[in-house]
């Protein structure tokens, strides 16, 4: 459980600091920059990471200190701090997302948080700092209570929250030896499972902030629906057989929750087993590649295990030891 869970968090970091040498350039400007296929291995010693795996230690931060069980009055402030310390951190200079910045400023100037998240915004800084939801041993309800939870505190758009929810789903599935091969229909499965599920004990009045719906669960039901189109898309994207094109254009530019995880995943299903490959296929990626990769290396490292990672890049790769002492953290809780 231990190799998994540091895998799962190293993987995420690398994976980021791997996608960070290529996000916000074209498919052709990283093949001219990278030849002949991309970015081989983190560069730097500490290899840099990005606002990602901060946001997600941020997050692994609170989750530990808050007492279990929890509780939205009880983890509420302990998310709160650890996002603050981020927003103050003068290493938060990693193109943090506008959407975190004015949330977290809200916070800071006392609105409760359901004023304060952008109920318009489905960017993907909620589901790439979502992880330590996923390896915390919750029963489903929980988890997915959680995960919605904290998105729901920046990002209060429903598919930043079902693309959450998803993406701690299947880091849990992979955790507890879920099988690759059939991970999309499982996904598929849990995606339409939890369509009209809305925790309104974790999200109460959250759904009027958004006008448009008539309750939670047409409110939550929306975002499902974007994530259910996306899985669709990672179902055609495999089909097709095509592993040399950019994974941006046959899922999604990964900006926006749905694609970040549908394009993570996709990347993941692609070559299961080897998660340097994971990495190195997000990384050659026209969009959010950070966020991609990012996402797609803590699945390839919750299945692959720490073990499995190239023990260079683990060695040197910044946040060493805070990873190191977060997946202890996270392992004894097992």
């Amino acid at each position: 459980m231990n190799d998994k869970i540091a895998g799962c968090l190293f993987g995420m970091a690398l994976g980021d600091a791997l996608g960070a040498e290529t996000e916000f350039l074209s498919y052709d400007g990283i093949l001219r920059q990278f030849p002949p296929n991309g970015p081989l291995e983190p560069p730097g010693n500490p290899a840099r990471v990005t606002d990602d795996t901060q946001m997600a230690l941020a997050v692994g931060y609170a989750l530990l200190k808050a007492p279990r069980p929890y509780r939205p009055a009880t983890l509420l402030p302990f998310l709160t701090e650890a996002f603050v310390a981020w927003y103050d951190d003068p290493e938060n200079n990693r193109a943090p997302g506008v959407t975190c910045l004015e949330s977290i400023e809200n916070l800071m100037e006392g609105q409760f948080w359901r004023e304060a998240t952008n109920i318009s915004s489905k960017g993907c800084g909620a589901n790439m700092r979502v992880q330590t939801v996923g390896l915390l041993p919750f029963d489903r309800k929980t988890r997915a209570a959680l995960a919605q939870f904290q998105s729901a505190i920046t990002h209060g758009h429903p598919t930043g929250l079902a693309a959450a929810d998803l993406t701690s789903w299947v880091i849990a599935d992979l955790l507890h030896e879920g099988d690759p091969t059939t991970l999309l229909a499982r996904t598929r499965d849990y995606a339409e499972s939890q369509r009209q599920v809305y925790h309104r004990y974790w999200l109460g009045s959250l759904h009027r902030r958004a006008l448009v719906f008539l309750n939670g669960e047409n409110y939550i039901a929306f975002g499902w629906d974007e994530c259910l189109k996306m899985i669709g898309r990672v179902e055609e994207s495999l089909a097709s057989g095509d592993r040399d094109a950019d994974p941006c254009v046959l899922v999604g530019k990964g900006w926006i929750a749905e694609e970040a995880f549908a394009t993570a995943l996709y990347c993941f299903l692609l070559y299961p087993d080897d998660p340097v490959a994971v990495m190195r296929r997000a990384a050659l990626s026209s969009g959010d590649s950070d966020s991609i990769a990012c996402i797609a290396g803590a699945f390839a490292g919750v299945h692959c295990g720490l073990t499995a990672l190239p023990r260079s890049w683990v060695e040197r790769i910044e946040y060493h030891d805070t990873l190191a002492k977060m997946a202890a953290d996270l392992s004894v809780l097992w």
